[in-house]
């Protein structure tokens, strides 16, 4: 009498059913396997890296996947009589799984009435993701990758030595909750006290991702509240051990498309976390425009 039931209620709600054993744990490993791919199966189909999931950051390098991103981004901080004003213009382009990056940033520094100015080194960048992981139910996801950014000098006031660095990130999506971290070993070449100078760059972005029904605000599809740190210890000469962390907190909206451009704009208050970081800015603005494409 059940099995009749069963089979009437299949064909009144039109769905198939499925008779396969789910509690034989070598199904679920045979599914497993099966979105696996790339180099010795270390990454997952069913992972949003790439996806559009992780917001953009501010102060800390970008790590996920970007098919096609142009952006500007405008950063203003005060100290005790130092005003500084930088902005940059960013390119990405993805190929695959792997995504370059070109960066060109300006400075402008304003102390005791003495302005100087000028481009500061020329960023080109490239990552991919080694490893994935997600849950069975897709509620965790985590990417895990390299990335290596190289600097080259303008020649101005702010820019005499070239950079090197790699750098590991991982991008951890918990439902809507994400957290981007990256790690990075500087090295400068060139002349001067900076040539040699090594440091370690670390980074985290800690975002929330409210949907429009949650939050229905005109023309935004989403908004990411987020929060923000970006440190920087140096590792030699006569500033061994000096570290310097910034916070930043604000919100970036990802807004309805125009045409095949998906314009994200965000804001965020940027503050000193400790004492290395105070010597230069007390308080800042930033402001960021991302188009993708």
């Amino acid at each position: 009498m059940r099995e009749l039931l069963f089979c009437s209620l299949v064909c009144v709600l039109g769905v198939k059913p499925s008779f396969a054993d789910t509690s034989d744990p070598s199904t679920a490993v045979s599914s497993s396997l099966e979105t696996r791919y790339g180099f010795l199966n270390l990454l997952d189909h069913r992972s949003d890296y790439g996806q559009g999931i992780y917001p953009e950051p501010f102060l800390v390098d970008d790590s996920d996947l970007e098919p096609n991103e142009a952006r500007v981004d405008w950063l203003h901080t005060e100290a005790d009589g130092f005003h500084s004003d930088s902005g940059k213009v960013e390119i990405e382009k993805g190929f695959g799984l792997m995504t370059l990056e070109l960066e060109v940033p300006y400075e402008r520094d304003r102390s005791e009435g003495i302005t100087t100015s000028g481009f500061n080194n020329i960023d080109l960048g490239a990552r991919y993701p080694f490893f994935q992981w997600v849950s069975p139910n897709g509620l965790v996801d985590s990417t895990a990758g390299a990335a290596i950014e190289v600097g080259i000098p303008t020649q101005s006031v702010f820019s005499k030595n070239a950079e090197l660095v790699p750098k590991l990130f991982n991008d951890l999506k918990i439902g809507r909750f994400t957290a981007q971290s990256i790690f990075g070993y500087s090295r400068l070449f060139g002349p001067g006290e900076e040539g040699g100078v090594q440091t370690f760059e670390y980074g985290f972005v800690f975002g929330y991702t409210i949907t429009r029904r949650q939050l229905p605000l005109p023309g935004v599809l989403e908004a990411v509240p987020f929060f923000e740190l970006s440190g920087e210890t140096t590792l030699n000469k006569n500033n061994a051990g000096q570290n310097s962390l910034l916070g930043n907190v604000g919100v970036r909206f990802n807004m309805k498309s125009i045409g095949r451009v998906q314009p994200r704009p965000g804001v965020g208050f940027v503050f000193p976390l400790d004492s290395g970081a105070r010597q230069d800015t007390h308080w800042g603005i930033i402001a960021s425009l991302v188009f993708q494409f």
